[in-house]
């Protein structure tokens, strides 16, 4: 599919253009703000080739792409110039109320992800002259060497420039200005005059000393206030005046706030978060590698590892290393190790080759596919993963590893960032967390039924399967191959087809059913044991393992009946079928009979009832939930 069509499928799929409040992209991921996150069709985003899966943070919705997730926003904002203001990245125009820790991350996220290609290059250019130093291939001294050393270090050490632009796009100021207010923190003549050592005043109010370059959180606090400061000034200057005034005061204001109280107060907070961090992995070595190292997967689905680039960035820049970044690092092998370990245990093909070939990408940096695609799905490979990422960062942190620059790639690809005293830690950790994750994910096996999923993919209508044991004669059967497609000919209504509870079919604690992947539909928590048929129609398929059925209305509704979550795995214990496929029933016809207290014992008794064809009608809608009893009419769908 190409991107302008996958674009175009995942705007309409997050409930279109008029759903936006905004969107941007990080390394792998497309990040929404939506005005209701209740419209997405998450069914029709996974089954789309270049989505990789889908993740909430706080109300934040991600659409996990990959390596192509700049193409995909790239023709998203292309062809849907009503969402270009997402490019930007301007703060999204939302009244949903939103947890303030989750909000500073997802505001730092903001502002750093569209400066890491910048950031990451000057730190894999800082790596690489490293190593090339390290093996005799080039000297410190040669004019090479310092203009390319000019090139890594020029970005940090004016990297609060690079913020003020990305900080002013975020919170809807004006760049430029930002960037002045920037460039008088760090002009020459600023910092002599803040490193004499003598004291320095502003109208006989004292300024503290602060050095500005390569600082963080500083400017980004300043940034911050200045949009504040810059609109309320904007909204009492005459529009005769604005071009000149507003420009001016908010320097004016903002300069001297910044030296006189957000810089030192910027560099307090930014040193006491450093510092607290760094003591932590300082002096926590093998526990806090373990507990870190288990938990960075964690961490970095929920997006709060960019609340510590500017940590991690304030460390390279002032330290010279970093210790945090070494654990990313490890967790990507113990992602890339669990997922091989899959590959070793799966018996189906298919998969087999994904868990292969997603390992590899892990290897190379792009864990999504891994994580996501198979290490999640299956659940048991996800904690080996953590297991293994804990083992690797607690050797790694026992003996002190650290970063020396920030690469881009957290793979293989990334080592030159870790060259330095302590690389072969960083590279041992890497080595355990991939060994021990393989081996955990080995020994933990993979339930590959797991969900039903592969029993229901393996459904087609009107194919024919050896049909249950059937307990009572057919009044009737037809050859199925003569009804062809099922084409619905009027608006369709089924009644309850057990007594009990009925329940939105998003209650399901299923995904295949709650997100509704196989259709729209009801569910039900059945106090009888008792299926009757919803509709008069047809038997298209009864599972081998009696646990579920399907059938085809007279007017073209098809309905799938699936008897408890999980219950494949019963293999038909407690199950009795009334009928076979073929069968001719009239609504209200005993179809299963089934030990409800026996399964119950062991499953989720929820009755999912779903319309496969769904896609023929224009809504499917509940009539009843609550108290029901067979019979009652339950289920609406509308041509």
């Amino acid at each position: 599919m190409k991107h302008q069509e996958t674009a175009q499928e995942i705007i309409k799929a997050v409930g279109g253009t008029n759903n936006i409040n905004s969107v941007y992209h990080c390394v792998t991921r497309l990040r929404f703000d939506l005005k209701d996150n209740e419209k997405v069709d998450n069914g029709s985003l996974k089954k789309l080739d270049k989505v990789m899966g889908t993740n909430i943070s706080g109300d934040q919705f991600q659409v996990i792409i990959g390596n192509d997730v700049a193409k995909v926003f790239d023709a998203m904002v292309k062809e849907n110039p009503a969402i270009q203001q997402s490019a930007e990245n301007k703060e999204p125009k939302s009244d949903k109320k939103q947890n303030v820790v989750l909000k500073i991350f997802e505001t730092i996220a903001g502002v750093f992800a569209p400066m890491l290609p910048a950031i990451t290059a000057a730190g894999m250019l800082k790596g690489l002259l490293a190593l090339f130093v390290s093996v005799g291939w080039m000297s410190a001294g040669t004019d090479t060497y310092r203009i390319l050393s000019a090139i890594g270090d020029g970005v940090f050490h004016y990297l609060p420039l690079l913020i003020a632009v990305s900080a002013a796009r975020k919170f809807g100021s004006n760049p430029f200005v930002a960037i002045a207010l920037g460039t008088a923190l760090m002009y020459p003549d600023m910092t002599a005059l803040l490193s004499s050592g003598e004291s320095v005043g502003f109208l006989g109010i004292p300024v503290t000393a602060v050095s500005y370059a390569s600082s963080v959180i500083p400017i980004l606090l300043a940034v911050w206030l200045m949009s504040y400061v810059e609109k309320w000034v904007d909204r009492v200057i005459p529009a005769a005046l604005k071009l000149l005034l507003v420009p001016l005061i908010t320097l004016l204001v903002m300069v001297p706030v910044t030296l006189i109280a957000i810089g030192p107060l910027g560099t307090f907070v930014g040193s006491g978060l450093s510092g607290g961090i760094n003591w932590l992995l300082n002096e926590g070595g093998l526990i806090a590698g373990i507990v870190l190292g288990g938990a960075m997967a964690l961490i970095i689905m929920t997006g709060m590892h960019y609340a510590l680039v500017p940590i991690i960035l304030s460390n390279i820049a002032t330290l010279g290393f970093d210790k945090f970044l070494p654990l990313t690092f490890i967790s990507n092998m113990g992602q890339a190790g669990a997922t091989l370990g899959v590959f070793f245990r799966a018996k189906d093909k298919k998969l087999k080759t994904v868990a292969l070939s997603t390992s590899f990408t892990a290897l190379m940096g792009v864990t999504e596919p891994a994580m996501y695609g198979v290490n999640m799905k299956y659940k048991k490979p996800f904690a080996a993963a953590m297991i293994g990422s804990a083992v690797g960062g607690g050797f790694a942190l026992a003996f002190g590893a650290k970063a020396y620059v920030l690469a881009g790639n957290g793979g293989l690809p990334g080592l030159p960032s870790l060259i330095g005293q302590t690389f072969w830690y960083s590279f041992g950790g890497m080595i355990l967390a991939f060994i021990v994750g393989a081996i955990m994910s080995t020994i933990f096996g993979i339930k590959e039924e797991e969900g039903d999923a592969e029993a229901l993919a393996q459904f087609s209508p009107g194919a024919s399967s050896a049909p249950a044991k059937v307990t009572s004669n057919d009044a009737a059967t037809v050859n199925l191959e003569d009804m062809g497609d099922p084409t619905p000919t009027s608006d369709a209504v089924a009644v309850a087809p057990m007594t009990g509870k009925s329940i939105p079919l998003k209650e399901v604690n299923d995904p295949t059913f709650g997100d509704e992947l196989m259709g729209k539909g009801v569910a039900f928590v059945p106090t009888v044991g008792e299926l009757v048929s919803p509709v008069t129609g047809t038997i298209m398929n009864v599972f081998k393992t009696k646990h579920a059925i399907v059938v085809r209305s007279d007017n073209g509704m098809e309905l799938l009946i699936h008897v408890g979550i999980n219950t494949v795995k019963l293999r038909g214990q407690y199950f009795d079928a009334h009928v076979a496929t073929g069968a001719r029933v009239q609504a209200g016809d005993k179809l299963l009979t089934f030990e409800l207290a026996e399964i119950a014992k062991e499953y989720d008794i929820t009755t999912a009832m779903v319309v496969t064809n769904t896609a023929d009608y224009k809504q499917v809608l509940p009539v009843k939930l609550g108290e029901i009893t067979m019979g009652e009419d339950v289920l609406k769908a509308e041509i």
